[in-house]
Formats: C-alpha cells, sequence, structure tokens
C-alpha cells in the first residue's frame, strides 16, 4: 500500500463520516470523521455482502459502502447511548 492510497482512505473516511454525522445528527470532529468513515467501510463491506450486494470499484462505490457502514456504527452507538 502506497501513500496515496492511505491518503485515499483517508479522505473518503472522512467523507463518509461526515455525512454519516449528518444523517444521524451525530456531532463529531474531523478525527472522529475519519475514524467512524474507516470503520465504516469494514462494516458497511460487510452488510453487503451478507445481502449479497457488491459496489463499483470506484470511489463513489466506496464512498456509498463506507457511508452506509459509518450509519450503521453511528445509530448503534446513538442507540446504546441512550
Amino acid at each position: 500500500m502506497d501513500g496515496l492510497n492511505i491518503i485515499m482512505i483517508i479522505v473518503i473516511g472522512g467523507l463518509a463520516g461526515w455525512i454519516a454525522s449528518m444523517l444521524v445528527g451525530a456531532g463529531g470532529g474531523l478525527i472522529k470523521n475519519v475514524i467512524v468513515g474507516v470503520l465504516g467501510a469494514f462494516v458497511g463491506s460487510y452488510v453487503f455482502s451478507l445481502l449479497g450486494l457488491t459496489a463499483e470499484p470506484t470511489m463513489v462505490g466506496n464512498l456509498i459502502v463506507a457511508t452506509v457502514g459509518a450509519v450503521i456504527l453511528l445509530a448503534l452507538a446513538k442507540l446504546l447511548s441512550k
């Protein structure tokens, strides 16, 4: 994995985390958004595979999968914190 791939993971993770936090209504900063987005990519990939779906191997496809996973993570965290 080269430096460009790591930068793209961070950028897509940050965008996915930010979009998810806007959808769920959870606040957070840049670092939290990146962490939630990157973890969300793993969760989203798992959920998509369980449903028999595959994302297009593009930046937009990866962003969608990561955002779905991040929404799931944030919704669970919000539910558990109540």
